[in-house]
């Protein structure tokens, strides 16, 4: 498995992980096309597929759970899910 699809795997855990770094995430989304804007306000907005997410980037590197579960619904929506991705 590579190393993107691990980190998009990784978001689908359960239970919830606690400690998934968001500079790896963004990383990993732009590997499978997504544009991501970052914003002064510590926000990330995510483009995929005529489709956008807004996440809260923390002073912290990780993701808050909340975080990744709205993320988790995001990519589920766009179908960037670890078992559609090579």
């Amino acid at each position: 498995m590579s190393k993107h699809k691990a980190k998009i795997a990784k978001i689908f855990e359960h239970p919830i992980s606690g400690n998934i770094d968001h500079k790896k995430v963004i990383s990993a989304l732009e590997h499978y096309g997504a544009k991501v804007d970052m914003s002064k306000e510590h926000r990330a907005m995510i483009h995929y597929e005529g489709k956008e997410h807004s996440m809260t980037i923390s002073h912290r590197t990780e993701l808050s759970k909340d975080s990744i579960v709205k993320l988790r619904h995001f990519l589920e929506e766009v179908g960037l899910t670890p078992d559609k991705l090579k």
